[in-house]
């Protein structure tokens, strides 16, 4: 396909693309899937209350702590070390935790997922109502342009706009307006397309709470005429969201759109136990996407019962960036190229009736 046709497709739920995607069989397909023996599988998919009970207490205690550390050493250079660990578990633990229990599979009790999941869902800025029916779109859908509305790097891709993300910047005032938005008039036409009509009232109430919350924190202050109410809450999305953009981008990042085979779109990377512990093994993400009913403690097994079928795993996260980055530029050049990972001797080919530029045409 000429690059310059490529470069017009539009990433929009509402354009051109999604019927196309629709047209092509892409939208709700069959998606390849490794084998796994029907015993062991029924085994990984247990769901227990101990796991994440344990994480979750720490989790919560180590903000606490933390938090209280910055309160009373604020105004000194001692409240530094309190508020990187404080912004990180805010601002980056959030997104795994807002992830894993909107998909019911932390915790066996339903109610403690559902309290994990609202709690991280504002300290993300997302609305845990929209985001919920979001998230099943990201997985029945997933990197379908035009269906999918969780794609995080577009082609040609633009990298020093991505780098920002690390600072929380533009993404963070883009959540909030968002909240703004759907507090005042509701979900708009491209989010009314996957969330059903008797969800938008619900939608609506997380929307208004949650502004209301960060509007008051903001207001304090402004009273206050200190910085500290707006360090314990909503800043933290700014300053420790770093961790979360340094893990999220390699989910995806530099892989093949418009495929029916996670192996070709995801990417599962070897982390360090802390890493691993904020991001709840979501490393392990082609496996996850495979099989999401998996919780998240059962991941690294999964893993391990089917790493005979997929590509090897990035041994650490700088390997993965210098593989990711290098795919990028050359993005930049050739919007159609994506970085294709090789499969071992083991595998079974790769699904690829349609994959990338091949396959899907841009709009016109």
């Amino acid at each position: 396909m000429p690059k310059d046709s490529y470069e017009t497709r539009d990433y929009s739920l509402t354009g051109p693309e999604a019927a196309r995607a629709e047209a092509l069989g892409l939208v709700s397909a069959g998606w390849y899937h490794s084998d796994v023996p029907r015993k062991v599988m029924k085994e990984l998919m247990q769901r227990k209350d101990g796991p994440a009970t344990r994480d979750t207490i720490l989790w919560i205690g180590l903000l606490l702590v933390s938090g209280a550390g910055g309160v009373l050493t604020w105004g000194t250079w001692w409240c530094v070390p309190f508020f990187v660990v404080y912004g990180v578990l805010y601002g980056s633990a959030c997104d795994s935790r807002w992830h894993e229990c909107g998909h019911g599979t932390a915790f066996k009790t339903q109610w403690k997922n559902r309290w994990v999941y609202n709690l991280a869902s504002f300290m993300v800025m997302r609305n845990p109502v929209a985001w919920r029916w979001s998230h099943m779109r990201h997985h029945t859908d997933t990197i379908i342009v035009g269906r999918d509305p969780e794609i995080a790097i577009m082609r040609p891709p633009d990298i020093a706009r991505k780098a920002l993300h690390f600072i929380g910047i533009p993404d963070v005032f883009q959540h909030f307006a968002i909240l703004m938005r759907q507090a005042l008039s509701g979900p708009d036409e491209a989010e009314r397309g996957y969330i059903p009509e008797s969800q938008i009232p619900k939608a609506i109430f997380w929307a208004r709470l949650f502004v209301a919350i960060h509007l008051a924190a903001a207001l304090l202050a402004l009273i206050t005429w200190s910085l500290l109410p707006l360090m314990l809450v909503g800043g933290p999305r700014i300053y420790g969201t770093w961790h979360m953009v340094l893990t999220g981008l390699l989910q995806h990042g530099g892989l093949a759109e418009d495929v029916l085979d996670h192996r070709l779109n995801s990417r599962t990377v070897l982390m360090n136990p802390v890493s691993r512990w904020i991001y709840w093994n979501m490393n392990y993400h082609v496996e996850h996407h495979m099989y999401p009913v998996v919780p998240y403690h059962a991941l690294p097994r999964l893993h391990e019962a089917i790493k005979h079928d997929l590509p090897a795993p990035d041994p650490s996260m700088f390997h993965a960036y210098r593989e990711m980055l290098g795919a990028l530029r050359r993005m930049r050049r050739e919007p159609g190229y994506y970085l294709r990972r090789e499969l071992p001797p083991t595998a079974k080919p790769y699904r690829e009736e349609f994959h990338g530029a091949d396959a899907v045409p841009a709009a016109e």
